[in-house]
Formats: structure tokens, C-alpha cells, sequence
């Protein structure tokens, strides 16, 4: 079977620019687990406003996957199309460099007036950002208001080096400054900023031409910490169960292991972990509140029906789950892939509200603006358009998702050593695994379909999951004879994943002299 018709390859057709073009929001929540919506069965998220969407007029895609578990690799694909692999966008360190495709610079390109604000990791900060948007808000200098600084700033509230709290990104509740005023409503910060900005721009945008407003959070990466209302809004006796530390870790990667030895959270009582993972929902909560405020902006500006909306998470989180906190860059659980993806068409676009479980990748969010916007990418790149699912067509969109990541054994620029190394540096637990010797860090890819998991790992045993009676992925199945069928298939799926994207093909040819 072709990689076409696998949906593994995008089939490029020349699409006729529509008259009028649909704004766009594009929220993007950095390390929103998927499984953390009300609207998905989860009684403990407060998702009230993301939740009306999807009941009334937004399709909420249930099994929706990143292509690579840590935040720049993950961005670089969605906004290019590309798997990491295609360009090498493995690391947080190689971004998608000038003359490669970026979805925010070809809308700018095609005529919309892109805002952006928040963050980047996406394109090298060494250029500016003239090229990708006609506003880059970031820049916090000019408030003349109280804020609240960065959390990564300090250290003083992590406790003391070597307890079971230095590394442990916990910070929980948010109290309010002295010296802030008394009639303030949040706990201002950058943030808070960045989400005031998007609703200036919504309120004073011209009318004469087509408005993209891409909004990159920081919530919910941690560390965990929120104010009130959202802290107390989560019930804590709702929260799903935590994933277990696994016993002895045999057959799960080795990195998981290093990673739980040097975080030193083994001795943490639940009724701690339970504290950590109310204060990541209420992370979620006060991201659902300010999403509800950009969609009353829209409303009261008259946009709102002409805009088409995009929710989704550049990857998610351990929060607890197997006894981590934070992420890995080359493991694949599905607290870490799978993320929400939300999206609400302009009016008058066919769709069938509601949750829809098709197995999707977020490669497949720039095919999807592509064709409501009518560009043409000019290059080759793997999404498909969701408008099929979106409009309740009944197909199979993707039989299988891919994730990827690591590297190979001698790769030093894939080490990350750019990063903070030190002991006291907040990610020190994976950063030191990670540009180790050993296999820990070795070039992995996930290859998922709604029954099982597979993945492939250079350097250390493969693992095979059956998700159907294993959905916490806690028993590698890998050597069972009573998968090898199983096993082959997602091989096979594979092996055509790359052989279908292992590079791209210029449109522009070359002349034979």
C-alpha cells in the first residue's frame, strides 16, 4: 500500500484562493496533556469554555499526537508540515532556519497581518521576526504595572539541594504580592500580558484584511504553580488515578530510570502527588478561563464568525505519571503525545461538532489552514486537511501516528550542552541523562495505532505495548511470541513511514548543462 494511501504522504493540489479568507486564532498551550478536558470524560478538568466549543460548533480530535515529546521539534513540525527527521529539527537547538517553510511567515506572505505573542522556540532568534509576523509581542519592559517574576528566575522556593523537592517543579499555590493592588483581578504577569495584547489586537485590528493572531502560551509547563480562583477550583478527590512507578523499570528505556533516580521524588506520599497534579489542572483552567476571554473579544468585535479557531499543545507531561515530573525528548507514553486538539470552523463551513476519534497527528494542522485559507505551499510536506473529519465524514485518516526522538550515539550537537549543566539547574535531571554515554539518549520513534504501541530504539531493547489491556503502557510485550504478527505489522508501518518522509523533493529543477 502507497504512502498516499497510508495518509502518511500529502498529495498536493493547487487550491483557488478564496474571496474572503478566514481569520485565524491559534492558541498554543505548551505541555497541555490530552487526557486533561471535560469534555474527554475527565471529571477533575475545568475546560468549561473549551468544552462549550466542542458541544455547540468545534470538533475536539480525541487521539490527536505531537511528533516529538519536547517543545521546539514539536513546533517546528506543525508550522512546516515536516517530521523531525525530514531537516533535522531534533533538538531545542535547531530551529526551522531562514528559507524553510514556516506556516506564520507564508500567511504573512499570502497578505494576512500576523500577531504573534509569547514564545518562540520555533525560528532562531539571531534574525528578529520581521519575517514571520508584522508584530512580535513579547517585551515586557514597558509595563507600568506590578508583575510577578519568572518562576525559572529563582530558586528559593524549590528547597534545599538534595531534598525530594529540588527538582521536583512544585510550587503549587500563587499567592498575591504585597505590593500589588489590592483591585488587581489576576496575579499579572507575562503571561497575563501576552493575552491582554491578543485582545488589543482583536479590538483594533483593520477590518480590510485578513487577521492571524498565533498566541503561544507558557501554561501549563511547569513549574506547577497558580493563583486563585483556579487553584481551589480543582476537585481533588476527581483526579483520575496516577500512573505507578514501574517496580524494577525492566523493560521500559533506561532513561526513565536516570531521570526518576536523580529527580528523587520515590518517597513522595499521593496525598503529595495529589497536590502537584491539582495544580497543573488549575494550570489548565486559568489557560480554558483566557481562551474564553480571546472568544468574547472575537464576538464583541464582529470577527468571530468569519474566524476559524485552533486549540492544541505542543506535547504534554509526566505530572506524576510513572513517578516523573516534566518530559522526556526520546520517550513516547502517551501523557507526553498526546495532546488536545480543538478546532472551530468560520461560519457557514460544514462540520459535525463534537469529539471525533480518528487517530491524527499535528502535522496535519497546517493542511488544515492551507485549505481554508487557499495556499498553496509550493513544497512538499506530510499533513492531511482534517476538513474531511471536521465535516463527520467517516474515513480512515491515518492508520498508524509517529513520534520521534534522541540521537545517535556521536551526535554532540544533539546533546543539548547549550543548556544549563549544573547540578542546581532545574532540568538537570534529564539534561545530565541526556548528553551521557550510555544508550539512555538513543534516536527512538513511536509507531501508534488505537490498539498498540510500538517503538523502535537504536540502541536498547524496542518496546510493544497492547493498549487495549495495558493503557498505561506498563508491561513491554516486545519478545511475546503471540505478538510477533503484531510486531511485524507495526514494523512494517514503519519502515513505509520512512521510506515515505525520508526527504523532499524541490519543486524548483535544475537545468542539465
Amino acid at each position: 500500500m502507497s504512502g498516499e494511501r497510508k495518509g502518511i504522504r500529502m498529495k498536493r493540489t493547487e487550491i483557488s484562493q478564496p474571496q474572503n479568507r478566514p481569520d485565524l486564532l491559534i492558541v498554543v498551550a505548551d505541555q497541555w496533556r490530552g487526557d486533561v478536558m471535560g469534555h474527554l470524560g475527565n471529571p477533575a478538568a475545568i475546560t468549561p469554555n473549551l468544552d462549550a466549543l466542542v458541544q455547540s460548533e468545534a470538533v475536539s480530535f480525541s487521539q490527536a499526537y505531537c511528533q516529538n515529546p519536547v517543545c521546539t521539534p514539536s513546533r517546528c513540525s506543525f508550522m512546516s508540515g515536516w517530521y523531525p527527521h525530514v531537516h533535522g529539527h531534533r533538538t531545542m537547538y535547531h530551529m526551522l532556519q531562514p528559507g524553510e517553510p514556516m506556516l506564520l511567515k507564508d500567511l504573512k506572505d499570502a497578505g494576512y497581518f500576523v500577531w504573534w505573542g509569547g514564545k518562540n522556540d520555533v525560528v532562531p532568534g539571531q534574525y528578529g521576526y520581521s519575517t514571520y509576523c508584522d508584530v512580535h509581542f513579547w517585551s515586557t519592559t514597558q509595563i507600568k504595572r506590578p508583575m510577578r517574576a519568572d518562576l525559572h528566575s529563582s530558586s528559593d522556593w524549590r528547597g534545599d539541594p538534595g531534598s525530594d523537592t529540588f527538582y521536583s517543579f512544585f510550587y503549587g499555590k500563587i499567592e498575591k504580592p504585597t505590593d500589588f493592588p489590592v483591585d488587581e483581578p489576576f496575579v499579572y504577569d507575562a503571561e497575563w500580558h501576552t493575552v491582554f495584547g491578543a485582545i488589543d489586537q482583536i479590538q483594533h485590528a483593520p477590518q480590510g484584511q485578513p487577521l492571524c493572531v498565533y498566541l503561544a502560551l507558557g501554561y501549563p509547563h511547569p513549574p506547577y504553580a497558580v493563583e486563585e480562583p483556579w487553584f481551589s477550583q480543582v476537585r481533588r478527590e476527581q483526579l483520575p488515578s496516577r500512573i505507578p512507578a514501574p517496580l524494577d523499570w525492566h523493560g521500559k528505556p533506561s532513561i526513565l530510570r536516570g531521570i526518576a533516580e536523580r529527580q528523587n521524588l520515590q518517597n513522595w506520599s499521593e496525598e503529595r502527588w495529589t497536590e502537584l497534579r491539582a495544580t497543573y489542572y488549575g494550570m489548565c483552567a486559568r489557560v480554558d478561563y483566557q481562551v474564553g476571554l480571546i472568544v468574547n473579544a472575537l464576538k464583541a468585535s464582529g470577527r468571530y464568525d468569519r474566524t476559524a479557531l485552533f486549540f492544541f499543545a505542543d506535547h504534554g507531561d509526566f505530572t506524576g505519571d510513572y513517578g516523573l515530573v516534566e518530559k522526556t525528548q526520546n520517550t513516547f507514553e502517551d501523557c507526553l503525545t498526546r495532546v488536545p486538539l480543538i478546532i472551530k470552523p468560520p461560519a457557514g463551513m460544514e462540520r459535525q461538532p463534537g469529539i471525533c476519534n480518528a487517530l491524527v497527528e499535528l502535522v496535519d494542522f497546517r493542511a488544515t489552514v492551507e485549505e481554508w485559507v487557499g495556499l498553496v505551499p509550493g513544497y512538499d510536506h506530510f499533513g492531511r486537511s482534517l476538513l474531511p473529519l471536521i465535516r463527520g465524514e467517516v474515513i480512515e485518516h491515518r492508520p498508524a501516528v509517529f513520534c520521534e526522538g534522541g540521537r545517535l550515539r556521536d551526535e554532540r550537537q544533539a546533546m543539548e550542552l547549550e543548556s544549563d549543566q549544573s547540578p542546581e539547574g532545574l532540568y538537570w535531571p534529564r539534561l545530565n541523562v541526556q548528553s551521557g554515554d550510555g544508550p539512555e539518549h538513543t534516536k527512538a520513534t513511536m509507531c501508534r495505532t488505537h490498539d498498540f504501541k510500538y517503538v523502535h530504539r537504536l540502541y536498547e531493547q524496542d518496546e510493544l505495548y497492547d493498549l487495549v489491556n495495558d493503557p498505561h503502557e506498563l508491561h513491554n510485550r516486545i519478545d511475546e511470541p503471540g505478538l510477533d504478527q503484531v510486531r511485524g505489522q507495526l514494523k512494517d508501518l514503519l519502515l513505509d513511514f520512512y521510506l515515505s518522509t525520508a526527504d523532499v523533493v524541490p519543486m524548483k529543477v535544475d537545468q542539465r548543462w
